[in-house]
């Protein structure tokens, strides 16, 4: 625990004895149910001081609800809590996530992505241009020796990498269109062979 935790717990505890000492003052009458709603509101507190201490671990430690590969080959990806639906693939065998985006044309590697799946981004040539709703950017065309999710491998697949900025690597309709049929049902969307 580091000091400014320490001088955080001390100061809570002192606000809190203040606190507490008021209510016993003004409240010396009903000492019974007043020790009572003292003990609710105790543990109550303590509950969330340890939620928020905690918070972080588990975080770190719950599982990511992740998509589901149904026997029929169909796969299901859960909302994530910013709304949008997300894929982590295999890309020359790195772990890629893409953000599941049918309005986007191509797969779009951010720069930062594409270097963690083995691309030189430094000998690429950024001489095409592409429409984001941040404006136009360069890209570099790109073929991927190896895009895999679970079962499913595909092998030469041809993508872009962006010049711009991007806070995540796209999977546009090029890759979806390996799907049937792609819908969206409450906080589900399936992708079908």
């Amino acid at each position: 625990m580091s000091g400014d935790n320490i001088a955080s717990l001390l100061y809570l505890s002192l606000l809190g004895a203040v606190i507490a000492g008021y209510f016993l003052m003004s409240h010396r009458h009903e000492m019974g149910k007043m020790a009572q709603q003292a003990m609710i509101w105790g543990l109550i507190i303590v509950g969330l001081v340890a939620a928020y201490g905690l918070w972080d671990e588990m975080q770190v430690k719950l599982p990511a609800s992740g998509a589901v590969i149904e026997e029929s080959g169909e796969i299901i990806l859960p909302r994530a809590s910013d709304g949008h639906f997300y894929m982590t693939l295999d890309v020359n065998n790195a772990p890629i996530r893409f953000l599941v985006d049918t309005g986007a044309t191509h797969m779009v590697l951010s720069t930062q992505d594409a270097q963690k799946a083995g691309i030189d981004t430094q000998t690429l040539a950024f001489f095409r241009k592409a429409q984001t709703a941040n404006g136009t950017v360069s890209t570099a065309m790109v073929r991927l020796d190896r895009v895999a999710y679970g079962p499913m491998l595909d092998q030469g697949v041809r993508a872009k990498v962006s010049a711009g900025e991007m806070p995540g690597s796209l999977l546009g309709m090029s890759y979806l269109n390996r799907f049937e049929n792609i819908s969206i049902s409450g906080n589900k969307m399936k992708l079908t062979p």
